[in-house]
């Protein structure tokens, strides 16, 4: 780059730094009463959209809860379901493992009866 290039470029910058900072100073020197009401639009309009998203997340809540209570019973149903059928296949597990012991070794696996 040339020095003729560089200094152009420089200047350019001084001149965009410049008219930045006077833009920031006029926009400062709005009186106070507009920015406190802009504050105070701002924050009331805040409230009432955090009003609004309440109600609405209620009412969502209250009309998903009989699908909510349904899907809660039936996912009940279903654990005990598997749990049971767990249980089942276990039992018959240990029973033909008994019976596969007690063919292998000719002793069965309950302990002998007390005489």
């Amino acid at each position: 780059m040339s020095y003729d290039a560089a200094m152009k470029n420089t200047l350019l910058r001084a001149a965009s730094a410049a008219a930045i900072t006077l833009m920031l100073t006029a926009a400062q020197a709005q009186s106070t009463d507009t920015t406190t009401t802009i504050k105070d639009d701002a924050k009331t309009v805040g409230h009432a959209v955090a009003h609004s998203a309440t109600t609405v997340g209620h009412a969502v809540a209250d009309k998903t809860q009989p699908v909510r209570d349904t899907i809660r019973d039936d996912s009940k149903k279903v654990g005990q379901a598997v749990a049971h059928s767990a249980k089942a296949v276990g039992a018959k597990a240990k029973e033909g493992a008994d019976k596969v012991k007690g063919a292998v070794t000719g002793k069965s696996s309950e302990p002998a009866p007390k005489s």
